[in-house]
C-alpha cells in the first residue's frame, strides 16, 4: 500500500519502521531537514520535505494516488487539515492524531466534517491501559479482547509459585483447583516462546495468559496472587495523559493526587478535575514525596516528560514499598533494563499509537476487509503479536476440528469467543461464523485468519 506519514518526530518514525517492515511504500513528510535526514539514514522511504497542510508538498508526495494518509505532527490542527487537504486530493483513507481533550465532545462532527476517517487520541489510550494495569497490582501489562470479555495478562513466576517446576501438560492434574487459562507466550531470559505442552515454568518466567474476566480473576487469586483493589493514586505529572487516567480514577471513586512543578498548569488541571488533590511542587523531589505521604498510596504513576524523571521516582516509590508502581517511557532502549531494575510496568505513547495504527492499516490492507485483524497486541517488544478476528460466513476454517489443520509453528489459537462465551479451544473444537477468536504469533506474518495455515494448505 502506499502511505504518506506527515510527522516525522519518534511517534511518525516508528509507525514507519514498522509499515516498512510490512512492505508497505512509505513516504514522510515533515518541515524538518534535519529530522528527514535522520530517517534517510535508517529507513527506506522516499523523503518529502514541506508542510502536510500545503497542497504542492502533499502532491510532491504522492496524496492524490496515497492508500492511507497518517497525520502524527505535534499539532492536532495541523493533523485535522492535514487528513482534509489530502482526501480532497484524492487520497483514500486518513488517520489522524487528536490528543487535545476540548475536541472529545465534537470530535464526531470534526471527523464528518475534515473527512477524517479514524482518530487516535494515544494519551487517552494509554490513560486507559494504566487503569488496567492498577486494577492487578501484580501485573505488568493488561490488554482486552473480544469488546472487553476476554483479558491477557502476565506475570512473573516467583520462587514461591505454585506453577514454579510444573510442565503445563502437567499443571491441571496436579493442581485441579486451578481456574483454566491459555498459557499463550513466554519470556525467559530475553527470548520470545510460545510453549508447547512439555514446557515447565521456572523462576523468572514472564508468563503470558488469556482467559475470561471471571475466570482470570480467580487463577490469580487460586495462585496466590495479590488482586486486592487499589483505592490510592499518587501521579507525577499533569499533563494529557494524567488528565485522561484522573478521570477514569475519579469515576472509579478512587482518591487521586497529582503533584505538578508548574503552578499555571497545576491550577488548570485543579479546575478542570476538582475532584483531584493537586500539589505543587517537584515530583522528583524525595522530601516532597516523603512528606505528600506517598508510602501510604496503594499506587504511583509516573508522567513526566522525561524518562529520567520517571524513573528515578518510580525506584524511589518502589524503595518506599509502594504496591504498584507505573512508569512512562518513551526509549525502547531502556524497556529491558526497566524489567531487570523491578519497573516492569511501563507504557510508552509511541508504543500504543504505533500498535493502533498497524492494526487499522492491517485491516484496510486485506483483500476481503471483514476478514482482516479487529486487535492487535505487541509484547515482548513486538516479537510476538496477539491478534483478534471475527469469523466471517466464507472463512475456510469453519467447521473443522482444530487438530486437523496445519497450522504453522509459534502460533496459537488462543480463545473463541461464541456467543458472548469464553472458552479456551481444544484439538475437537471447531469455528463458526461469529466466533471472535484470539490468536497468538510469533514472528507475524498474519493478516487474516487464514494465514494461520502452512503455505499450500486451506
Amino acid at each position: 500500500m502506499r502511505i504518506i506519514i506527515i510527522g516525522d518526530g519518534k511517534v511518525g518514525h516508528t509507525i514507519a519502521q514498522h509499515l516498512i517492515t510490512e512492505e508497505h511504500e512509505v513516504t514522510i513528510v515533515d518541515r524538518s531537514e534535519a529530522a528527514l535526514l535522520r530517517s534517510q539514514d535508517t529507513l527506506d522511504a522516499m523523503m518529502v520535505q514541506g508542510n502536510g497542510v500545503n497542497v504542492d508538498t502533499l502532491l510532491k508526495a504522492g496524496a492524490d494516488q496515497a492508500d492511507i494518509v497518517i497525520a502524527v505532527t505535534v499539532s492536532d490542527e495541523i493533523n485535522m487539515l492535514s487528513c482534509l487537504t489530502a482526501k480532497r486530493l484524492g487520497s483514500k483513507y486518513a488517520i489522524a492524531r487528536i490528543r487535545d481533550p476540548e475536541y472529545n465532545k465534537s470530535l464526531s462532527f470534526i471527523m464528518r466534517e475534515l473527512m477524517i476517517d479514524y482518530v487516535i487520541n494515544p494519551e487517552r489510550i494509554m490513560a486507559q491501559e494504566i487503569s488496567r494495569i492498577l486494577r492487578y497490582p501484580f501485573s505488568g501489562s493488561v490488554e482486552t479482547f473480544a469488546r472487553g470479555r476476554v483479558e491477557l495478562m502476565d506475570f512473573r513466576v516467583a520462587e514461591d509459585d505454585v506453577l514454579k517446576g510444573i510442565a503445563l501438560k502437567d499443571l491441571y492434574s496436579k493442581k485441579p483447583h486451578l481456574p483454566r487459562v491459555l498459557f499463550g507466550a513466554v519470556e525467559r531470559e530475553g527470548e520470545a516462546l510460545i510453549p508447547k505442552g512439555d514446557y515447565v515454568l521456572q523462576v523468572g518466567d514472564r508468563v503470558f495468559v488469556a482467559a475470561d474476566v471471571l475466570t482470570i480473576t480467580r487463577f490469580f487469586a487460586a495462585i496466590g496472587k495479590n488482586t486486592s483493589d487499589i483505592k490510592s493514586v499518587m501521579i507525577l505529572g499533569a499533563g494529557r495523559i494524567a488528565y485522561y487516567l484522573c478521570s477514569l480514577l475519579l469515576d472509579m471513586h478512587k482518591q487521586v493526587t497529582v503533584v505538578e512543578i508548574d503552578p499555571e498548569r497545576a491550577k488548570e488541571f485543579a479546575q478542570m478535575l476538582p475532584g483531584a488533590n493537586v500539589i505543587i511542587g517537584d515530583g522528583t523531589d524525595q522530601e516532597l514525596l516523603t512528606s505528600e505521604g506517598l508510602d501510604h498510596f496503594d499506587a504511583f504513576v509516573t508522567l513526566s516528560g522525561l524518562d529520567e524523571e520517571n524513573i528515578m521516582a518510580a525506584l524511589y516509590a518502589k524503595h518506599l514499598g509502594v504496591r504498584k508502581v507505573v512508569v512512562k517511557n518513551s526509549r525502547d532502549s531502556y524497556q529491558e533494563l526497566l524489567g531487570l531494575i523491578g519497573l516492569e510496568s511501563a507504557v510508552s505513547t509511541r508504543t500504543v499509537t504505533g500498535n493502533t495504527i498497524l492494526r487499522t492499516v492491517r485491516t484496510r490492507n486485506a483483500a476481503n476487509q471483514a476478514d482482516a485483524v479487529e486487535r492487535l497486541y505487541r509484547l515482548m517488544d513486538g516479537e510476538v503479536e496477539a491478534l483478534e478476528f471475527l469469523v466471517q460466513k466464507d472463512c475456510p476454517l469453519i467447521d473443522r476440528k482444530l487438530k486437523s489443520l496445519r497450522i504453522r509453528a509459534n502460533i496459537l489459537i488462543a480463545v473463541i469467543v461464541r456467543e458472548g462465551k469464553v472458552f479456551i479451544p481444544f484439538g475437537e473444537d471447531v469455528l463458526k461464523p461469529g466466533d471472535r477468536v484470539v490468536i497468538i504469533v510469533k514472528s507475524g506474518g498474519v493478516e487474516r485468519i487464514q494465514d494461520i495455515l502452512e503455505k499450500g494448505h486451506s
